[in-house]
């Protein structure tokens, strides 16, 4: 299973104002982090790669679950790849830290999809770091690490 698709979700909100089903109160993200986070979860989800490219920095590091780091072009071609699709998910235990240039959203979320075109199932725990340049929210860096079956 390739691991970007796993973390692919880290963003979620993956990592994550973060989805709706989430839980988290979106109405406390400044407005405009609460749309990007929204749009990059739907990006993710949706396999959008031109959302993708305008939501993630230039020097996006995602740190996958296999504790293998990527680059902003390898997690694209990965989430948007042949074969690959990210189920809807939403975000458990979230984490929101917001300052006025930037913010860590995090949280646990619970995946499904294809990968390869073999389904899969796994449980992050993610962290994304949101940076205000030049007005417009990034993700400028994501961190995802499988959370243990209990």
């Amino acid at each position: 299973m390739k691991n970007a698709i796993c973390a692919a979700a880290c963003g979620l909100f993956l990592c994550a104002g973060l989805l709706g089903a989430s839980g988290a109160a979106a109405g406390d993200l400044p407005a405009d982090l609460a749309k990007a986070v929204h749009e990059y979860d739907q990006a993710q989800i949706n396999g959008d790669p031109s959302e993708l490219e305008r939501l993630l920095a230039d020097d996006y590091t995602l740190i996958n679950s296999a504790g293998a780091a990527e680059t902003k072009a390898q997690f694209i071609s990965e989430s948007v790849g042949a074969g690959n699709k990210l189920d809807p998910f939403t975000i458990e235990q979230p984490v929101e830290k917001i300052w006025s240039d930037g913010a860590i959203m995090g949280g646990v979320a619970r995946l499904t999809g294809l990968s390869g075109g073999t389904h899969f199932a796994v449980t992050l725990r993610f962290t994304d770091v949101w940076a205000k340049r030049e007005g417009k929210w990034r993700v400028i860096y994501s961190h995802a690490s499988r959370v243990p079956a209990s």
